[in-house]
């Protein structure tokens, strides 16, 4: 069965950073797509990175709102995932979550992770 768990999250100022954790277990993660998304109070839950590996190449996406100051990295061989967050807003508060996708959608979930930015 897949696991998704999620660590790293906390409260820190605006400006600040922290990294987030997604440790997958239940099967070999290597080929597929992984991500970040988020929910913020009162919105619906909303992409934030995305990255990929094929033929030795790492595709990323990012949502428009965090290009720049976030960075998604995967280490396959610890099927584990990163979300470092730097120059955080106030508006990146949010639960975040991480995600293997299937068939090009995400699918597997994590429990989730609070960030809260502090202005």
């Amino acid at each position: 069965q897949v696991q998704l768990v999620e660590s790293g999250g906390g409260l820190v100022q605006a400006v600040g950073s922290l990294r987030l954790f997604c440790a997958a277990s239940g099967r070999t993660f290597s080929s597929a797509t992984m991500g970040w998304f988020r929910q913020a109070p009162g919105k619906e839950r909303e992409f934030v990175a995305s990255i990929s590996e094929n033929s030795g190449t790492t595709y990323s996406s990012y949502a428009a709102s965090v290009k720049g100051r976030f960075t998604i990295s995967r280490n396959n061989a610890e099927n584990t995932m990163y979300l470092q967050m730097n120059s955080l807003k106030p508006e990146d508060t949010a639960v975040y979550y991480c995600t293997i996708y299937s068939r090009g959608l995400p699918n597997y979930w994590g429990q989730g992770t609070q960030v809260t930015v502090s202005s």
